[in-house]
């Protein structure tokens, strides 16, 4: 079958949704033809948004890969959120008994109807076990495989047919990105696949004897695709610095176990968490700390831990060490000629001084913490951009990772060296 017969066969399968998206798409082109005040990147996010799952994912992707899109795209999808209003119980309900294929009272002593958390893909809800155990149930809402199929299968086809009226365009290769990101998609929507990650995480603790650091305990016999049933866990978020001094008289000892585990994790687990920020990080009611959600999670090459080393080094270097940080980031990312080293790192430092000049001394809102986060990272992947170095996503997902702990560090434990702590793990 060739290209024209897939797209004519998708289109009559697919029509209603495929509608939806182009009326949505549509009503908002009119508006920029009509000269509305907001500016062209808002009205796509806000299409993404109204659009749901497929659409948020794919601004989110946007948002973590800046060698790939325009800076005014990556800054405005990274107001695009994870968060939609909760579907009614009696739809998780259905789910957990088509999963489960037994009548939940046999299961449950009780499932709290009010949602904790609504995203696009899962709904989170507390529940008790026959026996009193608290636990969350994530649970994947009805007909979402379904819908990332459709809305991947046409922005593929509308990837090609961009690439088919703009040749100049195959070299973005976005018809590979859009394949690439599917698979993602799809991988977060497999729940079994985050229960995975979550024992392996778990299985490294045992095996390293971490016993103030854990993550959900995972019910397997209740976990299947499309749910998750979990330990419920009881502490804050590391989101507020304030809020943490009072649960702890040593934030700093806190920020450093954190730190000290996902660097360990890097170096012996196949993967990285690589959504680290406050929300999932947690503070427990007993003192330990908990990594929860590897619904994101990252793999990267061993050949980039030294270009890593050297980043570090240099960023913990008083004053900054460019030079090096040029050098780590030279080795690190992909560049398809010589790269003038010593030009690099000049244009890292002037960036720097103008990031340092905007930044406050008093602690930040995690609002103002996150957009700290996003413009250093924007700045590193521009300055690298415009010396002819791009970085794989995965890279970019790490250094987010970094640019996280390096605000915890500064808002809680100033004392602690991000380079030194690497280091002595090795």
């Amino acid at each position: 079958m060739n290209f024209l017969a897939l797209v004519i066969d998708f289109l009559l399968k697919n029509g209603f949704r495929i509608l939806e998206t182009i009326s949505v798409f549509g009503s908002k082109g009119i508006s920029l033809l009509l000269n509305n005040e907001k500016p062209t990147p808002q009205l796509l996010r806000e299409s993404f948004e109204e659009l749901g799952t497929t659409y948020i994912k794919l601004g989110q992707f946007i948002a973590s890969a800046p060698s790939l899109f325009p800076e005014e795209y990556v800054k405005e999808f990274q107001k695009c959120l994870d968060q939609t209003n909760p579907i009614p119980f009696s739809e998780i309900e259905k789910v957990l008994r088509q999963e489960f294929k037994k009548p939940l009272n046999q299961i449950f002593q009780s499932i709290e109807e009010n949602a904790l958390a609504s995203a696009s893909i899962a709904q989170v809800h507390a529940a008790k076990l026959k026996d009193g155990t608290d636990v969350v149930l994530k649970v994947q809402k009805p007909g979402i495989q379904d819908v990332i199929l459709t809305d991947m299968n046409f922005v593929y086809i509308a990837s090609k047919v961009f690439e088919l009226l703009i040749p100049e365009a195959k070299r973005l290769s976005l018809s590979e990105i859009v394949e690439d990101l599917q698979k993602s998609m799809l991988k977060e929507c497999d729940f079994l696949l985050e229960a995975k990650y979550t024992k392996a995480f778990k299985k490294f603790l045992v095996d390293f004897n971490i016993h103030d650091v854990v993550v959900p305990y995972i019910y397997d016999s209740l976990t299947t695709t499309r749910v998750i049933t979990m330990e419920r866990l009881y502490g804050i978020p590391l989101r507020d610095p304030q809020t943490i001094k009072k649960y702890t008289k040593n934030p700093s000892e806190v920020i450093a176990k954190a730190l000290n585990v996902w660097f360990l994790s890097l170096l012996y687990c196949d993967f990285f968490h690589a959504d680290v920020h406050a929300g999932n990080l947690m503070l427990l009611n007993d003192g330990r700390i908990a990594f929860i959600d590897f619904g994101i999670v990252g793999q990267i090459k061993k050949s980039t831990w030294e270009g890593l080393q050297k980043i570090l080094i240099a960023m913990e270097s008083e004053p900054v060490n460019y030079l090096l940080m040029a050098e780590g980031l030279i080795q690190s990312g992909i560049a398809h000629h010589k790269v003038d080293k010593n030009k690099f790192a000049k244009d890292l430092e002037t960036a720097f001084r103008v990031i340092d000049s905007l930044e406050d001394e008093i602690f930040l809102s995690a609002e103002l913490q996150e957009e700290e986060i996003n413009r250093k990272l924007l700045t590193i992947v521009n300055v690298a951009k415009n010396n002819g170095i791009r970085f794989p996503r995965e890279f970019g997902l790490l250094l987010k990772q970094f640019l996280y702990f390096d605000r915890y560090i500064r808002t809680l434990a100033p004392e602690i060296s991000i380079a030194n702590n690497f280091m002595e793990l090795q």
